[in-house]
Formats: C-alpha cells, structure tokens, sequence
C-alpha cells in the first residue's frame, strides 16, 4: 500500500486512510530519515484513531501512552532514538505492550530490529524532493 501525502493539509486524511488498513494487526514500526515526518503521520494517525489528548513526541520517555475517545483502547507511541543498550528495552518490560494486544506505533525500530513480532508491519516513510512525503507498506 502507498499513500502519498503531497502538501502538511493533506494529513489527516492521508492518516484516516492508514487507518481504514490497519486491520487486526497491532504492532507498526515505522523507518525513515531523521525529519522525514514519523511523529507527524504518527501524531495524525492518533488523532484518526480517536485520541482526544495531547499527542507529543516519546523521545525521552521512551512510550508515551494514549487512549482513543472512540474505543476506549490504549495506543502505545514508542520512540527509541535514544536508546543506547537493548537492556533498556527489556528493563521497560517492551513485551507486555507489544504482547498487549494493543496498537502500538514505533519510531526508530531499526535500534531494536531484533525484538519486533514476527508480524510486525513495516512502514516506510520517505520524503521527496518536493517535500511531499509517501507511506508505504506491505498491506
């Protein structure tokens, strides 16, 4: 699956479409270049999903935690740029959200490749010349 999100206003509908694909599957991690928009797709897609509070950046907490108004779920927003040892990944017990059941959105997953689900899906996101942004994945 490709979205292609050509200008900022286009977000969220860009994220509702995201959305429609999820599916039953919980576990996104998602891969790009430093500034290529992980936490703004992220961000959109917590807002398509429902999430009423703030939705800030987990770059130094690690995972922030949100629930969707619509639902009543959890969401998990992971974010592990900073981290240094996959040790600070088992000390903050990764396997009881992954395991949760819940959706949870990863940024930087390249840093902890070796404890994602088998089923994780893959997204890439990818800036263009042009400042347009694509979201891919294997759907």
């Amino acid at each position: 699956m490709e979205i292609i999100i050509p200008t900022l206003d286009k977000l969220p509908t860009a994220a509702q479409t995201f959305v429609e694909h999820i599916g039953g599957r919980t576990i996104f991690a998602f891969y790009g270049k430093m500034g290529a928009g992980k936490t703004t797709f992220v961000k959109a897609v917590c807002e398509a999903l429902g999430v009423e509070e703030v939705i800030t950046s987990p770059t130094f907490a690690i995972v922030n935690e949100y629930e969707s108004s619509r639902t009543g779920d959890s969401i998990y927003h992971f974010d592990f740029y900073r981290i240094k040892r996959l040790e600070e990944v088992y000390d903050m017990g990764y396997e009881e959200y992954f395991y949760s059941g819940q959706l949870c959105f990863i940024e930087w997953p390249e840093l902890i490749e070796e404890l994602l689900p088998e089923d994780a899906v893959r997204v890439e996101i990818e800036e263009r010349g042009d400042g347009s942004r694509v979201v891919r994945w294997n759907d």
